[in-house]
């Protein structure tokens, strides 16, 4: 076997490998958390229940948009003679149609739309002031958001009656609606007051005669549900504010007749409904006018005491709306939030990057870049189980322009024939160890200790390195404060949706984000892909981690502890295979996520710490945290509010914020595109993303948080290798292969 002129050396050389190789963070099966995805789909659905009650209960009120035509009597089928000729109030129970109208010179005084707490209370005062009785028709959303106010009313001795619980149109809405509207009212003032409603005052109905067509079916079913159905003999139009003289004149009686007159205490500016008001009772008073509720004008029964589940039907009713108008005004600050830090957070990327490539223009300009680097390097690559891709990983490096390139291949107990493979190519430089599996980290390290050279390159197996990639890579080591560098990766199997989106995400997000890293001092993680250290740097931090599954994240944190610089160098191109399905992605991006979880909490205490390691701690740190664990977290719920604007708020606006986040997403993705020197044809796909790859995303960290929660153990999420990577740039030209 190759690489057996090794097995003499001494035990320094190996001192970076731990004395016990195992598999990383394996720890047998583990317990599949499973529970949380029934507490992630009832999280949802108690949002979605938040949102629609908020939505229903704040922006269908008042929308007169949904007025049917039949509320027009000239356009359609009349209500009968002695409904639309005689009194207000229209009793409907089933085989008898009756109306009566009030005794005279008696008025009863009616309110709608409310309650409301500037307009409501103030009429109350005018009320108590001439010791007048009156009907407030509520609304049911605003009594729900008012219970105070309607026990004020009730307490006051006023009558409470249904004016629908959103302002909605009876006649355009169909039965269920209608019943829903009426429930929901009754329910929200029983919770309120104590009492079941009787009365009821359809919206945009003013008198009798406007009955007709939809509207009066669905007064004559309203009617046959129990409703004394009130209309108005007098409407004093002070929704339009016509003046105080005007509401004054609409609203009294004449020849000594008795009048139900119908105001408004809800809907907007009621100062001229107050005023005329105080002078309407003023007078009418002086004429011997008697103002009273509608009930007690007519001699009937006032509602009556709601029972003790109404009673907790509209509590619970109350307590939900309010809920979910505090869940909706905290969603919009948290949300308003993110996306001003969202926005920050493209800024700086896209100036961190403007200052990153405007440094290393300077200094090749200037001609200050520091003597190149020749020294010998030693290239290891894992291997377990890459026999589809072994081959063209090890003929890229083999064709590196760097001279003296010693490449080992640790072999970590394969179940393929990745090891024969390597070994049967006979490629110079090139030494194939095996071990049992100990997993990557183990492997790693065997290769660290194997090696003979002071930089040292780590590659995935499936990595396919650009003929000068090698050379690149190890230029930034000129300075002696790099302890290690980051290479460009680059998606090799680029072809169809899913490897299009992986492309835009490591171009985009991978790095560009480096690029940040760079300019801040903070990088987190030097990729598994390709990746350069300092033999120093390695043997200073104890070699290759195994306590996490992001070895390469926990290894690049532990460096930049101990005091080394970690840079980003974007000319050392690797190319490295995506996974090709859901299904992979999800296993790769899984044990990434879950081990970026570990390899932060393990160097949590940068956090208080100074220097290189401050850097890490306090911009790194928090960097991840919000955006890789915080946000992604918070994308559920943003997509159940993303709906609650396209129903409630309107497809406009709910389109003008989605576009806008996305034309900055395109401007970013065009940007750095442009300085990875590739072609924008892939933006194309990048719509798509929000509505599938973006969900995988949020999932796959909240599966990751979820277990690192509940402290479980995940095994090692290998990716199924194709080797597609290396055939599709072998034929494109993208490497040397």
């Amino acid at each position: 076997m190759a690489g057996q002129r090794r097995k003499d050396r001494p035990a320094a050389a190996r001192s970076t490998a731990p004395a016990a190789p195992r598999r990383a963070a394996a720890g047998g099966r583990p317990r599949e958390a499973r529970a949380h995805w029934v507490v992630l789909v009832f999280t949802l659905l108690v949002a979605a229940a938040a949102l629609l009650l908020d939505g229903y209960a704040r922006h269908t009120v008042g929308d007169a948009g949904t007025v049917s035509a039949s509320a027009d009597p000239a356009s359609c089928t009349p209500a009968p003679p002695e409904i639309r000729d005689g009194g207000p109030v229209i009793r409907n129970a089933p085989g008898d149609t009756q109306s009566a109208a009030m005794p005279a010179k008696t008025v009863a005084l009616t309110f709608d739309d409310g309650p409301d707490p500037t307009w409501t209370p103030r009429i109350l005062d005018v009320l108590a002031r001439h010791g007048a009785k009156a009907t407030f028709f509520m609304i049911g959303a605003e009594a729900a958001e008012h219970p105070d106010l309607v026990r004020r009313v009730h307490d006051a001795g006023h009558e409470i009656g249904s004016h629908t619980y959103t302002h909605a149109d009876v006649g355009a809405l169909p039965a269920w609606r209608t019943d829903l509207e009426l429930s929901l009212t009754r329910n929200a003032i029983a919770g309120a007051a104590g009492v079941q409603v009787r009365l009821m005052r359809p919206p945009y109905s003013s008198s009798p005669s406007a009955f007709c067509g939809a509207t009066w079916d669905a007064v004559r079913r309203i009617g046959a549900d129990g409703y004394l159905v009130v209309a108005a003999d007098l409407d004093s139009k002070d929704w339009a504010r016509p003046g105080v003289d005007s509401i004054v004149g609409a609203s009294t009686p004449h020849g000594g007749r008795g009048a139900v007159v119908m105001f408004h205490d809800g809907g907007g500016d009621r100062a001229q409904t107050v005023d005329g008001l105080d002078r309407l009772l003023t007078t009418l008073q002086k004429d011997g006018y008697r103002f009273t509720t509608v009930s007690d004008g007519l001699g009937l029964p006032r509602e009556e005491q709601a029972g003790t589940a109404a009673v907790w039907r509209g509590r619970a009713l109350i307590w939900a709306q309010r809920g979910a108008h505090w869940f909706v005004v905290a969603m919009t600050w948290i949300l308003t939030a993110a996306g001003v830090i969202t926005v920050l957070r493209l800024v700086v990327m896209l100036i961190a990057a403007r200052v990153h490539v405007r440094r290393v223009r300077r200094t090749r300009r200037r001609g200050e870049r520091p003597p190149a680097v020749w020294d010998p390097v030693s290239v290891i690559v894992p291997a377990y189980n890459e026999a589809a891709g072994i081959e063209a990983t090890l003929r890229s490096l083999v064709a590196s322009t760097h001279p003296n390139v010693e490449i080992i291949v640790v072999d970590d107990g394969s179940t393929d024939e990745t090891a024969d493979i390597a070994e049967s190519l006979g490629l110079p430089g090139v030494t194939v160890i095996r071990q049992q599996n100990g997993g990557k980290a183990s492997a790693l390290n065997t290769g660290i200790a194997w090696s003979t050279h002071e930089l040292i390159v780590m590659i995935d197996g499936d990595t396919v390195f650009e003929p000068d990639a090698v050379h690149r890579l190890v230029q930034p080591f000129a300075d002696p404060a790099v302890g290690a560098v980051s290479g460009n990766t680059k998606v090799g199997n680029r072809r169809g949706v899913l490897g299009r989106w992986q492309h835009l995400e490591y171009v985009i997000g991978f790095n560009l984000d480096r690029r940040m890293f760079d300019v801040l001092k903070c990088m987190p993680t030097v990729p598994g892909a390709i990746g350069a250290f300092r033999r120093e740097a390695l043997a200073g931090v104890g070699g290759v981690s195994e306590d996490t599954l992001a070895e390469d994240t926990d290894l690049t944190m532990a460096l930049c502890r101990s005091g080394w610089r970690v840079v980003y160098e974007e000319t050392a191109l690797a190319w490295t295979e995506a996974p090709e399905s859901l299904r992979q992605l999800w296993r790769q991006r899984y044990r990434w996520c879950y081990g970026t979880l570990q390899a932060m909490w393990k160097h949590r205490r940068a956090v208080v710490e100074r220097g290189a390691a401050g850097h890490l701690g306090r911009r790194g740190l928090p960097y991840l945290f919000l955006f890789q664990v915080m946000m992604p977290l918070l994308a559920p719920v943003v997509d159940v509010f993303a709906l609650y604007g396209l129903v409630f708020l309107g497809l406009g606006q709910t389109l003008a914020i989605w576009s806008a986040f996305l034309v900055a997403q395109l401007l970013t993705a065009l940007y750095a595109l442009h300085l990875d020197h590739e072609k924008p044809g892939p933006l194309w796909t990048l719509p798509l993303q929000q509505f599938v790859y973006r969900q995988l995303m949020y999932l796959v960290v909240i599966q990751s948080v979820v277990t690192a929660v509940l402290g479980n153990r995940v095994r090692w999420q290998r990716m199924k290798r194709t080797g597609t990577a290396g055939e599709q740039l072998a034929r494109s030209g993208g490497a040397a292969v």
